[in-house]
């Protein structure tokens, strides 16, 4: 059905209606083919169709299998200077929205309106060329993303140390390590001046200093009011960065909203779907795993602070020594709130033969978070910590929170952060003269 376009309100930055884009799967594509084939082709062409009209052979129209759609019917809107995260499993569509924003490749339905300079930061590296030095390909990237060469040269030194790759800037990217060569790509285009800047998963990139790197600069574009489209599967990244948030699930639009709430609702169904832990969960090698596991809050009684409680049977094969039992917490977005390892707490054991019975308590835990949802996990490691299984999902607990300033608000930690700490403030006393 044909989208009608109407007058781009002034306010928006990204307008979308209707978009849909299909991909045929077991379809002959059409290639650029060499004069030796098209002839072949032109002499066997009697004999297929004598086949064909045999019913031997198919044809080639027949040779389509299905027809897929990475997106159908995608509707939304961007305003000027707003930072919308799009998330969703593998296979959602993501990428595929990107780069019909960026017209790498066209809608089938609908279709998709930009205001502005757009810069995209999709395939990290593209237009690098192998033979030619960093500081070469810095000119060539920045010109296949649309940068003047006077805008490069005044970003240059910027971009160079942005990328860490200082001492290797003159020689051949054939002779970099892929981090080095990913790390100058994306600071190439992280440097590029755009109204509109999309972005796919660009905490994919480089080791972990340089993730850092990239959501500090991520963030520092964010609010320079500029507007931004960011791909992401590591949610506390998303809520971070974004006010909105898209949830695509299946090439469609499952939920528009703001970040909170519709990565609330996203994490709640991956919750829902996912399978219940089939126990006993072992590590094979060392013949030491979970036995069971149950996640709970007890106590709280009169308004107190609730305890919580993970009670833990760890089966060994055989006599294992020194196995460390380690506890973690998350929010509901992924952010880590603790991990306190063996190496921390010294909680070392001998594992006997059997199944071994632990408690595990964080008395009153209430009493030190906001109100929320907490995924609680549980793993067991060597004495050297390295990690022999872990329960990523051992149990969800929700938190009432406590109104620790008698304000008659409980701190709510998607808005104020998992840690309530007890703050005091009084006045100085001024000092004589």
């Amino acid at each position: 059905m044909a989208v009608v376009r109407s007058p781009m309100p002034p306010d928006l930055a990204v307008q979308v209606a209707g978009l849909g884009k299909k991909y045929r799967i077991g379809a002959l594509q059409d290639r650029s083919r060499m004069l030796v084939e098209v002839l072949s082709e032109a002499t066997l062409w009697p004999v297929r169709a004598a086949r064909s009209l045999l019913g031997r052979q198919r044809t080639r129209s027949e040779l389509t299998t299905s027809i897929i759609w990475a997106l159908r019917d995608v509707s939304f809107e961007v305003e000027r200077g707003e930072v919308m995260g799009i998330i969703g499993p593998n296979g959602a569509g993501k990428s595929t929205l990107l780069k019909v924003l960026t017209r790498i490749t066209h809608p089938d339905e609908g279709y998709a309106r930009i205001r502005g300079r757009v810069g995209s930061l999709l395939e990290v590296g593209t237009g690098f060329h192998a033979e030619l030095t960093g500081r070469e390909n810095i000119y060539l990237n920045g010109a296949i993303l649309g940068m003047h060469r006077h805008e490069i040269d005044r970003k240059f030194d910027e971009i160079v140390a942005f990328s860490g790759v200082e001492r290797f800037i003159d020689t051949p990217v054939k002779r970099y390590s892929s981090g080095m060569y990913l790390r100058l790509a994306f600071s190439v285009a992280a440097h590029l001046e755009t109204d509109i800047l999309l972005v796919d998963e660009v905490l994919a990139v480089g080791d972990a200093e340089f993730q850092k790197k990239c959501l500090g600069k991520m963030s520092r574009v964010a609010h320079e009011g500029r507007t931004v489209l960011f791909v992401g599967h590591n949610m506390a990244a998303v809520q971070h960065l974004c006010q909105s948030a898209i949830w695509l699930e299946r090439g469609r639009v499952r939920q528009h909203g703001p970040v909170e709430d519709v990565i609330r609702a996203y994490l709640s169904a991956l919750d829902a779907e996912s399978p219940d832990t089939r126990f006993p969960l072992m590590n094979p090698q060392y013949g030491v795993g979970f036995a069971d596991c149950r996640v709970h809050l007890v106590g709280g009684s009169n308004g107190e602070a609730r305890t919580l409680r993970v009670e833990l049977g760890v089966l060994a094969e055989q006599d294992t020594p020194r196995i460390g039992i380690g506890l973690g917490l998350i929010t509901e977005t992924g952010a880590v709130v603790t991990t306190l390892d063996a190496k921390i707490t010294n909680f070392i054991f001998d594992m006997q033969k059997g199944v071994n019975r632990f408690v595990l308590e964080v008395p009153e835990i209430e009493r030190y978070l906001a109100a929320g949802e907490y995924m609680v996990q549980v793993w067991l490691t060597l004495p050297e910590l390295t990690r022999l299984i872990e329960l990523d999902r051992a149990g969800l607990i929700l938190l009432h929170g406590r109104d620790m300033f008698g304000t008659g608000r409980v701190p709510e930690v998607h808005r104020h952060g998992p840690l309530i700490l007890p703050l005091e403030v009084r006045r100085a006393e001024r000092a004589a003269h």
